[in-house]
């Protein structure tokens, strides 16, 4: 028993509340606690009343102290009312009612939520049980953005959740935001979902940022009128460098065993930008081109292909894509003509990632996050659940706001 409980209750941050006596274990710790008698107004009629009906005992688990579990044995009060004889439970400011958590304990739960991290280790973590954690966390409701923002992207990644291989997610990459998380990529729903905000807050989209995917560029021109449409920079170089692999594969199968276990082997240095090269790899790299006239020209497609890139003025680059589809389709590569003539179906799109510079960058960063959330937890069936976690997640990482 401590003299000085005022001081035990201040340490505790039990507010209102009167400590009688403190048990301590080698690992345990329990406070036995109860709030002062005060007049109450009865949740029925209104009255006013001090008259006590009973006590009850709740055992309310805390945040540890000391690397000691902490126990509130809460002797809890329940008055009567003398008006209509109701019996009620009186206020405290430490536990809600019917939890047998503390407010802060439930919170430091939720703040424990906000990485990657799954359930089950959150539960061992606090010595809760993992369903006590899912209980907590499915009380938090993220609610849609109420605007659109002037910079608007757009990517699938592979959730498998309520029944669909493939989630949406939303961004703002010029702030820095994660939007919205929707079911799946189908039209059915990205109209659903645009349907939600009027014209005016659509035509605030200036740019809208997409991967090579038709359906995203088909809604966007319906949707967002006044949008510049920009292709993700990532998207189309693989398309380039895919047809490159693709003609190493072809000629590696056709050469003989000798050679083809060496192509298969030097994937990386063919791959690799000519200009980062060694003097030893440049050498090791120009004589393996010469085993095959169509790799020595595939590889040629592919380093131009990078001088695109590096040029410095958006007109240089749209000067320099028209003559490198040129040469692509007139190549002979049936590799190169079809990446030639994707290009030139998405053109307009690959031209404005060139002027405006918006990339999808930030949002592969965020299903990068997503990912390492849905592997910790071994999936999610739930699509609420996993749309409220993932949007919590970056919620907190993004404003630097703490739930506690």
């Amino acid at each position: 028993m401590l003299s000085n409980t005022n001081y035990t209750t201040e340490i505790l941050d039990l507010q209102g509340a009167i400590v009688k006596n403190i048990e301590t274990a080698a690992s345990k710790l329990t406070v036995h606690v109860e709030m002062p008698v005060k007049e109450h107004i009865c949740p029925a009629c209104g009255c006013k009343t001090s008259r006590v009906h009973d006590y009850r005992v709740r055992h309310i688990k805390d945040l540890s102290v000391a690397g000691r579990s902490l126990t509130l044995a809460y002797r809890r009060r329940r008055y009567r009312c003398t008006g209509c004889g109701k019996c009620f439970a009186e206020k405290n400011s430490f536990v809600a009612r019917r939890r047998q958590m503390t407010l802060r304990f439930t919170s430091k739960i939720i703040e424990s939520l906000s990485n990657e991290r799954s359930f089950s280790s959150v539960a061992r973590d606090k010595g809760v049980s993992v369903s006590s954690v899912i209980r907590i966390f499915d009380a938090v409701e993220m609610p849609h953005p109420t605007g659109l923002p002037e910079v608007f992207t757009i990517d699938e990644f592979k959730g498998n959740t309520g029944a669909q291989k493939y989630q949406c997610i939303l961004t703002d990459p010029a702030h820095g935001r994660v939007l919205d998380i929707l079911p799946d990529r189908r039209n059915s729903h990205l109209i659903e979902y645009l349907r939600g905000y009027d014209k005016e807050k659509r035509d605030k989209v200036k740019f809208f940022v997409s991967d090579m995917w038709r359906p995203y560029a088909d809604m966007a021109g319906i949707y967002f009128k006044n949008a510049v449409q920009i292709v993700d920079k990532y998207h189309f170089v693989r398309q380039c460098v895919w047809a490159f692999e693709a003609v190493r594969k072809r000629e590696q199968k056709r050469l003989g065993k000798k050679y083809r276990k060496l192509l298969k082997h030097s994937k990386r240095l063919l791959t690799k930008r000519g200009t980062k090269l060694t003097k030893d790899e440049r050498e090791f790299v120009e004589a393996m081109l010469y085993l095959s006239h169509e790799l020595r020209q595939a590889y040629h497609l592919k380093e131009k292909f990078y001088e695109v890139l590096d040029a410095k003025e958006p007109e240089m680059s749209a000067k320099l894509m028209s003559a490198w589809i040129l040469e692509a389709q007139n190549s002979g590569l049936i590799e190169y003509e079809n990446c030639g003539n994707t290009f030139i179906a998405w053109g307009k799109g690959i031209l404005n990632s060139f002027k405006y510079g918006y990339t999808n960058g930030f949002t592969e960063g965020c299903n990068n996050k997503i990912k390492v959330l849905k592997r910790n937890a071994y999936g999610y069936r739930n699509f609420r659940r996993f749309r409220n976690r993932i949007l919590f997640m970056f919620y907190l990482r993004d404003s630097g706001q703490n739930v506690a």
